[in-house]
């Protein structure tokens, strides 16, 4: 093993250098530096390259991160690149967004006493170092081939898949309703986590290589879903999920009461440098209001980190569990925290209060019960505990739902799971229709980027084994 290794006994876990609250709320730009060489090569050589490497298991893509790390400590750092491009379509974009904690470097075998191997940052590094010296490069096919891949959808399990059949030599085409390629990689993430240059870059390479983005496209609108099918040998659907679970309680419907999604679209188009009637008029600005976020995911907390940066009065999180138990990365409930949100554990809206317009969460205390069927204890609401939190912006991060495809798309015969999501053999990612492929959170509902990556990957080697198997087809019928 290399004598660079091993180093957590001696070297402390460190991540990159992180702007002061007061200074980054001022802006939307990245809120972590960059490792330099040496900083990165030392917390890569705090990897103790275990014979069981659980950070690789219990990443979705096991992108196989002790030897990049090994390599990055031996500052074999275009090697290190090659082996994490392997696995991985957008390592740079992952080592930003993913949340780490939670997976690759929660996984670490190493003693907590002595902390995890910053994995996440150093994935990042990696990336950036590439692209400065001019290793990333666009899909280079071999050869090319005449069938052709539509794939509805332009973001992460889209791309991941437009990149893997591209290197194959599929000519692939690439559907999606808005006009910037990324999805909410784009419109959901904040630049604070994911600056928009990043995204875009990917977009560039992808074009350079021969993917043909059709923007603005609406199918079953400006293009019907028979047309699209009729047009490519085969098709993926990776749509992701959209629509916005709501909540039941009075007033919910009343002005002031908005969901996450259009919210920070809304923030993020503005960033962006777009016209964005509904925040300009205010209806989604936070400035100078008192702000309550609905939910505990990674959304609230992109949400209630966006309207500090907007200038708002108070921001409040409302969620009806424990700490311990909220589903988004506390690394990020920490950032906000410094941010100066305030967080209501054990809360659950009740009712909205206002006449046309809220004006306040009437919310009430929880007690968590005995675990449900998966393990999760059941919030039980406490009697008489009542109470009134001022908010003139109220924002549902609830979660998402996938929206009804079959009668969007004119095509009934798609078949759907009781959740709404499109139902697939997983074995081949196909769908109920042949040749109709379906990949990301509209197959696995609402999950993370790394999960839409990896799926996407997925649909691409399903998708090229049905096409080989129908040009073979023919060829075997005439006795070839």
């Amino acid at each position: 093993m290399s004598s660079k290794m091993l180093k957590f006994v001696t070297t402390d876990k460190k991540m990159p250098d992180k702007r002061g609250a007061e200074a980054r709320v001022q802006d939307f730009d990245e809120i972590y530096d960059e490792f330099d060489v040496t900083a990165a090569e030392d917390q890569a050589g705090r990897c103790s390259q275990c014979g069981v490497p659980f950070c690789q298991i219990n990443c979705p893509l096991h992108n196989n991160i002790p030897d990049w790390l090994m390599l990055t400590a031996e500052g074999r750092m275009e090697e290190a690149y090659r082996l994490s491009a392997q696995t991985n379509n957008m390592p740079e974009i992952c080592g930003r967004i993913c949340p780490q904690d939670r997976l690759c470097e929660g996984s670490c075998v190493i003693e907590k006493g002595f902390e995890s191997v910053t994995i996440g940052a150093v994935e990042k590094h990696i990336t950036e170092t590439a692209f400065e010296n001019g290793w990333v490069q666009p899909p280079q096919p071999v050869a090319e081939r005449p069938e052709s891949v539509g794939i509805i959808g332009a973001g992460p399990a889209g791309l991941a898949a437009a990149d893997m059949l591209r290197q194959r030599g599929y000519q692939v085409t690439v559907y999606d309703r808005y006009d910037r390629v990324g999805g909410l990689l784009i419109y959901g993430i904040p630049g604070f986590k994911l600056e928009k240059h990043v995204v875009q870059r990917r977009h560039d390479l992808l074009a350079d290589g021969g993917v043909t983005f059709r923007m603005n496209v609406d199918i079953g609108v400006d293009i019907s879903f028979a047309e699209i099918r009729e047009a490519h040998d085969a098709v993926l659907v990776a749509t992701g999920v959209y629509k916005a679970r709501d909540i039941n309680a009075p007033g919910v419907g009343m002005e002031g009461i908005v969901p996450a999604l259009d919210y920070l679209t809304a923030s993020n188009r503005k960033s962006l440098g777009d016209a964005v009637p509904d925040f300009d008029s205010g209806t989604l600005d936070a400035r100078g209001r008192d702000v309550v976020v609905i939910g505990g995911g990674d959304t609230a907390m992109d949400c209630v980190r966006t309207a500090i940066r907007q200038e708002a009065k108070s921001v409040t999180c409302l969620y009806r569990r424990d700490r311990a138990n909220m589903p988004g990365s506390q690394r990020e409930v920490a950032n906000a925290e410094e941010e100066g949100v305030v967080f209501k554990w054990l809360s659950a809206p009740q009712a909205f209060l206002g006449d046309n317009h809220v004006r306040a969460v009437q919310a009430q205390k929880i007690h968590l019960g005995q675990p449900d069927a998966t393990g999760r204890q059941v919030p039980q609401i406490i009697e008489d505990s009542s109470h009134d939190i001022p908010a003139d912006l109220v924002i549902k991060a609830l979660g998402f739902d996938p929206e009804d495809l079959p009668t969007m798309f004119g095509a009934p015969e798609l078949s759907v799971s009781k959740w709404g999501t499109l139902d697939i053999d997983w074995r081949t990612m196909m769908t109920s229709l042949p040749g109709v492929f379906a990949a990301g959170d509209i197959v696995r509902g609402a999950s993370l980027v790394v999960w839409g990556v990896r799926d996407g990957r997925d649909a691409a080697a399903s998708i090229d084994s049905y096409i080989m198997a129908q040009s073979d087809a023919p060829q075997a019928a005439a006795g070839v």
